[in-house]
């Protein structure tokens, strides 16, 4: 049975990483570390799958590429 992409909020994302707040936030804004998403007006959280990843390889972490609509129309 496949595991649902659960959403984690900062306070796991801190746990798990080792980081401080600030790193994140500076790693981010860099690139080098997941993007937060929305999930209410005043609330963010990231995608578990995404820090597990990042933790797997910091170094080599780069985010995912975005996945585009096939072209093969016409």
């Amino acid at each position: 049975m496949r595991e649902l992409n659960r959403i984690v909020r900062l306070k796991t994302v801190l746990a798990r990483t080792g980081l401080s707040r600030s790193t994140i936030y500076r790693k981010i804004a860099e690139g080098t570390f997941p993007a937060q998403i929305k999930i209410s007006i005043n609330g963010a959280g990231w995608h578990e799958a995404e820090i597990d990843r990042w933790v797997e390889d910091p170094v080599g972490w780069r985010p995912a590429s975005p996945r585009r609509p096939d072209s093969a129309s016409g």
